[in-house]
């Protein structure tokens, strides 16, 4: 990971977990979203993603969140290790798991590490 890919990955994450504890899950979710962008070819940050978006699922109970979340800790982990990520996936449940889509321009020249 390189060091500016790393830093915009850590900025998310940190502002996610401060609009979590803040009780502001759909703004947390979408700082989230961003840093699954980020950091789903690298396997702990994929993980680190994937864990905070099945917390978020826990606070309103929602089944599908928590349960798509647990498999998609498992599955991403595998994916980023092995090298195969749909790449420009949100993470999050309401995108099929193996559906690639297009990374925001404001982060794209960020998650291109040549």
């Amino acid at each position: 990971m390189t060091p500016a890919l790393k830093d915009a990955f850590e900025r998310e994450m940190a502002e996610a977990k401060r609009l979590y504890r803040a009780d502001r899950q759909d703004h947390a979710f979408k700082h989230l979203e961003t840093a699954h962008v980020l950091g789903q070819r690298h396997v702990i940050p994929h993980i680190r993603t994937h864990w905070l978006m099945l917390e978020i699922g826990l606070r309103p109970r929602s089944a599908v969140e928590v349960f798509g979340q647990a498999v998609r800790i498992v599955l991403g982990a595998l994916a980023s290790t092995v090298g195969v990520v749909p790449v420009g996936s949100t993470g999050g449940t309401d995108i099929g798991m193996f559906k690639r889509l297009p990374i925001a321009v404001e982060i794209a020249h960020i998650v291109d590490e040549r």
